[in-house]
């Protein structure tokens, strides 16, 4: 950084803060502001500034909202029999961007995790758990990562919801369209092989 003067390095800095942001890409950014309008980063302020002061987390399902309500929980439309229990919101609204799901969610805010000091008082699961015992519903579907932590965190809500007698399905694991069995990793082909049906 070096080169740069002061508040362009401060501003490298900032940016360099953001996950997959490097010091390259963060320069190119701060060079890009230095290019922009001063009204286009005043707007670009505000929005940052919004969203701190305006998102919070939805009191039913925990999903980003700017009320006490996500649009979701707010939808009266939604078949609240059906939970699906996402890791985060971006999986939420990748599941919403798929148009085939019609239930609600609750988002656990992470994955189990041990060696990085995520246990299970640090997701929502107290909370899923005060929410079924509120108002029972008829399945949970577990859609954590297939990930080390997202399957650790599926084999615990199971053992969990299945104690309370609830129906408890995992999403399906597998090849996506258009993809190649010889290209696909082992774990996943294992997977496709346990989770077969019918045809």
């Amino acid at each position: 950084m070096s080169g740069y003067a002061l508040p362009i390095q401060r501003l490298i800095k900032e940016f360099s803060r953001f996950p997959g942001i490097g010091e390259k890409t963060a320069a190119r950014l701060a060079n890009h502001i230095l290019h922009t309008s001063e009204e286009e980063v005043h707007r670009f302020a505000e929005s940052l500034l919004d969203v701190k002061r305006k998102i919070r987390f939805c009191s039913v399902c925990f999903n980003l909202a700017e009320g006490n309500l996500c649009e979701v929980c707010a939808d009266p439309a939604r078949d609240r029999s059906l939970i699906c229990v996402v890791e985060e919101p971006d999986s939420l609204i990748a599941l919403e961007a798929s148009g085939g799901y019609r239930g609600v969610y609750h988002v656990l805010h992470g994955a189990l995790s041990p060696l990085d000091g995520i246990g299970p008082e640090q997701l929502r699961i107290r909370e899923l758990l005060e929410r079924l015992a509120a108002h029972p519903v008829e399945e949970v579907i577990v859609a954590t990562n297939p990930s080390v932590p997202g399957e650790t965190t599926a084999l615990l809500l199971s053992k969990l919801l299945k104690e309370r007698c609830v129906k408890v399905t995992r999403i399906a694991l597998g090849v996506p369209m258009g993809g190649d069995l010889k290209y696909t990793d082992r774990m996943t082909l294992a997977k496709c092989i346990e989770f077969r049906r019918d045809v």
